[in-house]
Formats: structure tokens, C-alpha cells, sequence
């Protein structure tokens, strides 16, 4: 049996203590009582809303093999009868069997943060590395203080390419992060007026992203887009942290993987990149000038990583989008059919933009319309007036005459928007996923774009589950 983790190994890395028959080893980590699969450890982590140690006898009917539970709460198990590692803290402890599966690995280490794209560069390096050998990445967006080390404690020992995100909310969250990941490669995709409320300036949201430097090894490399204004911050950050190589990536023309030229497209999209003295025209599977940004900052983490950078450019053409981030659906309505551009899953005012392009470039069927279905974008502070305000310009530019809006905050928009667009604002999202029910027809182009706090993945789902799902496609955000 190839086990993730003998029980022996476990013990020793989180310095537990056993109680009952241990088994020999384990298959798998989770946090999850209800998606637990069989011979996995289930670790009961104290969240912010819920205790683990509560639904420890869940994840045992599920298929747990192991729990591994916290001393202080052992005896509010009671009668449970499992095998379990108790541990002082059990988020301290994956947190320590996370370091050791770093320890143990050769792999080849890539950290990916940045205010925009750090997911979909993620899953394009996840992509494009799979032909190459053993990949293990970051599930979903498991970026936090819980997110890291628990993508850490998964990784097996025979992985070839390990790919970890890393995100935060406030200044110091990403230190401690880059710390235990110890990336040989650290790319910082962006910077962008995320999470405005915690911060003063993009210099500040840029400082906080540069964190990620300080854990790369020794001889490793940062990637930076060098059409950031903070670009400049960012390198001597880097050389600041030690890192001994720095790479830029964008159109820039001294950037050393260079947008040299972009043919966009509604389903998909050529880049042509400038790298070490040749231009590479690069198929990409997904439509959007900011997918090929990303799709340069894969390229050369990719490469920095020893992966062959011809065989990586080859993959980008059977990418495929993920739900939340561009997912297309094509659904039938009446006689004809109904394109939705699934965008549900986060915003800020650089990816509203990105989004809002996409849309623009949608070709809508004989008779259609271009509809954005804009939710509000969260974290915004006191700025937040401001930038959903500023989104007027964007949608006026692409063209686009109907927009549908959701939540208090677009309220600003719906005022900045001159007469001749069609607004719908409701502040419920549910009251706008009721209009949006009966007002789409045959023909249309749907974009729904929010922050996924405000729920507006619900005018996505309410639609897939009205109109019967012809086919998915690409694109993302």
C-alpha cells in the first residue's frame, strides 16, 4: 500500500500521542466530515464558525481511518471509539506535519500570490506540468492559514512539481505562509485594489504580496509583472528578501517573458511570447488578454522550474476553465440557446474589468443582447463608493446596454451609468435572480461577476437549473 503517511510517521511529525489500534497508514488528509474518503485521517480543526471535534463521528461513518483531535477535547468525545492521534493543537500540528512533507520532498517548489489571477495561474501551471511528471496543487483557493499547510500535509512523497497559493486579507498573513512552502519559484501575478478596506495605498497591497520572497530557498527565483507600477517595489523587495534571481513577465519590452503580441478571440485566444531570443505563438483554450498575462507568468515559473518551456506552451491549448472563473454554459431556451459566463466566484475592480472585455468579445446569436449581471465587489472599505462607480466607464467602452445589478453597493454604479444603458438594480440578490429568470432570451450573452460573499453564484445556478445545459466551454476570469 502506498500510504500518504505511516502512523509512525504522523506521530513523530506532530509529536502526538496514540490512543487506540492505530492503523498502518493513511490514504489521505481532510478537514471535511462529509466529502472524507476511505483510510483518510480526519484532522478536527476549530474553525471560525464550526469545531471539527463535532462532527469527529461523522467523518468515522464516513470512512475515516483516523482522527486526529485535540487534547482539550478529548473528553467531549466520550464514548467515541476510534483510533486517534491527540494532539495540543491540531491546526499547530498540521501545520508542523505540513513543514515535514516539505522536508522530505524534492520537488520543485511554485508559490503563485498577486491581487488578480492567482488561482487561474495555478491551475494553468497544474495544467501544463502534468505532462511532465507528478503535480500536487493547491485544491480550490486553499490559500490561508489553514489552506497552506493542509495542501503541505497532502503532498506525497513522490510529487515532481508542487504548486501552492498563496493569498492574504492583511499585511504579515503571507510570511508565515511562504515560510513553510519554501518555494524554489515565487510569482506575484499582479497587484490591484483588492481588499482596499485593510489598506492605504497598492504600495501597501504590493508590500504585503512581496512577503512571499522571504521564503524562497536559496538560489531561487521571483517572477514579477513588469507592467505593474509597483514593479519597481516589488524587485528590490525581492533582492531585499535575497532571492537570487528575478524574472519579469509582460509586454513591457524589457520584460524577460514578453507579451510581444495578443490575438484575442470569443472562445480562445494566441499569444506570441518573446523568450530567450525567440517568439513562441502560444494556442491558448481561453479567451482574454489577462489569460495570456497569466499564461506568461506560468510560462516562466514553468521554466524556472526545469520544465521544458516548449512542451508547457503546447499544453495551454487544452486548458479548461474552472466553475466560478469563466465557465461557460450553453443552455437551450426555447428554439434557440442561452450563453452563460459563469464569473460567480470573486471581483475586484482590475478582474470587473477583465470580465467586463470578455463580454464585450462574447458574440451574442441573431437578436441577443450583451447582459453584465455585476454583484457587489466586497472589501472595498471606504473606497468602495468610488470604484463601483468607476465601473461606468468600463462598461460604457465595451458597448454593453443592458446590465443587471445586484446588492447595495452597485447602487453607485447603477447612478454612474448614463440613460441610454438599461440598468435592473435590485440591493437582494435573490430578487435579481428572480427578474434574471424572466428576462433572458434566445440569443443572449449573461456575465455574472461578484464577489462570491454576495451569493450571486445563485443567479448562475438558478439559470443552469431553468434551462437545460447544452455544453461548457472556455474562458476565465
Amino acid at each position: 500500500m502506498n500510504w500518504l503517511w505511516t502512523s509512525s510517521d504522523l506521530l513523530a511529525a506532530m509529536n502526538g500521542r496514540p490512543v487506540g489500534n492505530l492503523p498502518e497508514g493513511i490514504t489521505g488528509i481532510s478537514i471535511d466530515s462529509r466529502t472524507i474518503g476511505d483510510g483518510e485521517a480526519f484532522f478536527a480543526i476549530r474553525g471560525d464558525r464550526v469545531d471539527g471535534h463535532d462532527y469527529a463521528g461523522i467523518a468515522l461513518a464516513n470512512g475515516a481511518a483516523l482522527l486526529v483531535v485535540s487534547e482539550a477535547k478529548l473528553p467531549a468525545l466520550g464514548r467515541l471509539i476510534a483510533p486517534m492521534i491527540v494532539v495540543d493543537d491540531v491546526l499547530e500540528a498540521m501545520i508542523r506535519l505540513g513543514c515535514v512533507a516539505r522536508d522530505r520532498s524534492a520537488a520543485k517548489i511554485i508559490a503563485v500570490t498577486g491581487s488578480v489571477g492567482k488561482t487561474t495561474t495555478k491551475e494553468m501551471l497544474r495544467h501544463v506540468l502534468s505532462p511532465l511528471g507528478r503535480v500536487h496543487a493547491s485544491v480550490a483557493s486553499f490559500n490561508n492559514h489553514w489552506g497552506v499547510p493542509l495542501t503541505l500535509a497532502r503532498m506525497p512523497e513522490t510529487t515532481d512539481f508542487g504548486v501552492f497559493e498563496i493569498g492574504m486579507n492583511h499585511a504579515g498573513e503571507i510570511l508565515p505562509l511562504t515560510r513553510m512552502v519554501r518555494p524554489h519559484v515565487a510569482v506575484v501575478t499582479s497587484i490591484a485594489a483588492a481588499h482596499l478596506g485593510n489598506f492605504t495605498s497598492l504600495d501597501e497591497i504590493a508590500a504585503a504580496k512581496a512577503e512571499i520572497f522571504e521564503g524562497v530557498v536559496n538560489g531561487g527565483h521571483a517572477v514579477i509583472n513588469r507592467d505593474s507600477a509597483q514593479y519597481d517595489l516589488l524587485e528590490r523587495a525581492a533582492a531585499a528578501a535575497g532571492v537570487s534571481h528575478v524574472h519579469s513577465f509582460g509586454a513591457n519590452p524589457r520584460s524577460e517573458f514578453r507579451l510581444a503580441e495578443f490575438a484575442g478571440g470569443a472562445e480562445g485566444s494566441v499569444l506570441w511570447a518573446g523568450i530567450g531570443g525567440r517568439t513562441l505563438e502560444i494556442a491558448i483554450g481561453a479567451p482574454g488578454r489577462h489569460i495570456a498575462e497569466n499564461a506568461l507568468a506560468a510560462i516562466a515559473a514553468a521554466t524556472l522550474a526545469g520544465a521544458d518551456t516548449d512542451r508547457v506552451a503546447a499544453s495551454f491549448a487544452t486548458m479548461q476553465p474552472e466553475k466560478g472563473r469563466g465557465l461557460r454554459h450553453r443552455l437551450r431556451i426555447g428554439t434557440g440557446h442561452l450563453t452563460v459566463i459563469d464569473e460567480s466566484y470573486n471581483a475586484n475592480p482590475a478582474s470587473m474589468r477583465a470580465a467586463i472585455s470578455l463580454l464585450r468579445d462574447a458574440e451574442p446569436a441573431p437578436g441577443g443582447r450583451r447582459i453584465a449581471v455585476l454583484g457587489d465587489m466586497l472589501e472595498m472599505g471606504e473606497h468602495s463608493a468610488a470604484v463601483h462607480a468607476a465601473l461606468a466607464g468600463p462598461v460604457v467602452e465595451a458597448g454593453i446596454a443592458d446590465v443587471w445589478l445586484a446588492g447595495p453597493e452597485m447602487a453607485h454604479l447603477r447612478d454612474a451609468l448614463p440613460p441610454e444603458v438599461s440598468v435592473v438594480h435590485r440591493d437582494v440578490v435573490g430578487d435579481l435572480t428572480a427578474y434574471a429568470l424572466g428576462a433572458v432570451s434566445a440569443g443572449d450573452v449573461v456575465m455574472v461577476k461578484s464577489s462570491k460573499g454576495t451569493g450571486c453564484a445563485k443567479i448562475v445556478q438558478a439559470l443552469l437549473d431553468a434551462y437545460p445545459q447544452e455544453t461548457a466551454g472556455a474562458g476565465e476570469v
